[in-house]
């Protein structure tokens, strides 16, 4: 399954952004789906994640700020991100998890990262 996310950019404190990340290719089957990103020197960290059911969880520091939604019809996951700060600013990396229901096996797929640059 490839992933293929957009969306990032350079915003002023206080802006927003919207990111994309869209899954193609062999027919499979969606279980989850997530946002992390990784800020320069630190560790990888789950942003936001939601289920096939619609389920949703955050990350304690983009609870109230950031959103994440799944259109089943398109593959496709979106993380809104309202009132941004600089501490937002990191490479933004979507995450996805299924299985090939033909096949009887799972995938777990990471999309390439889109820079995210929030300027204070």
């Amino acid at each position: 399954v490839q992933l293929q996310a957009c969306g990032g950019g350079l915003v002023q404190s206080g802006g927003s952004l919207r990111l994309s990340c869209a899954a193609s290719g062999s027919i499979f089957s969606i279980n989850a789906m997530f946002w992390y990103r990784q800020a320069p020197g630190k560790q990888r960290e789950l942003v936001a994640g939601i289920t096939s059911g619609g389920t949703t969880n955050y990350a304690d520091s983009v609870k109230g700020r950031f959103t994440i939604s799944r259109d089943n019809a398109k593959n496709t996951v979106y993380l809104q991100m309202n009132s941004l700060k600089p501490e937002d600013t990191a490479v933004y990396y979507c995450n996805v998890r299924g299985q090939f229901p033909a096949l009887g096996r799972t995938f777990d797929s990471w999309g390439q990262g889109t820079q995210v640059t929030v300027s204070s």
